[in-house]
């Protein structure tokens, strides 16, 4: 775990829970999906993943999710190869993450993410670009509030 940390500073000051919304747009920028969310973003010190974070999705409807998501540490990246995505993130400044990804389920899409941790480590921004055939399709903008 010490590896990990060090290797990725910025990273690791994403360790806590956090809660937000997740607002995702067509290609035209209207509204197709909103939800809230739940975040927790740990890195378990046994077993064999270096990072594991658990996402839980909140519908009004009622309707909500949960899904894991382990990785582990290698060449100054997670991975993650999980039923539901592949893919790896990386860091490329002091307060920016960078992530892209593949959906098993959903042939020809990949995704790319990119997280600003705010100065005081209590904010964040995320951005999804989803691609399918090399087309930019959707987008996805999370604003998140660190709980704990």
């Amino acid at each position: 775990m010490g590896d990990i940390r060090k290797a990725m500073p910025v990273l690791a000051r994403h360790e806590g829970d956090w809660e937000g919304v997740y607002i995702h747009v067509d290609i035209d920028n209207k509204e197709i999906d909103r939800h809230r969310s739940k975040l927790q973003c740990m890195f378990p010190a046994e077993g064999p993943f270096a990072y594991h974070q658990i996402n839980t999705y909140i519908w009004d409807d009622g309707r909500e999710e949960e899904i894991h998501f382990p990785a582990t540490f290698r060449d100054n990246r997670i991975w993650w190869d999980t039923d539901r995505i592949e893919g790896s993130a990386w860091e490329i400044d002091e307060r920016t993450v960078v992530l892209t990804w593949t959906r098993k389920g959903e042939p020809g899409t990949y995704l790319y993410e990119m997280i600003q941790l705010s100065e005081d480590g209590q904010h964040r921004g995320r951005t999804w670009h989803w691609f399918n055939e090399d087309k930019l399709f959707k987008r996805t903008c999370i604003k998140e509030t660190r709980v704990r």
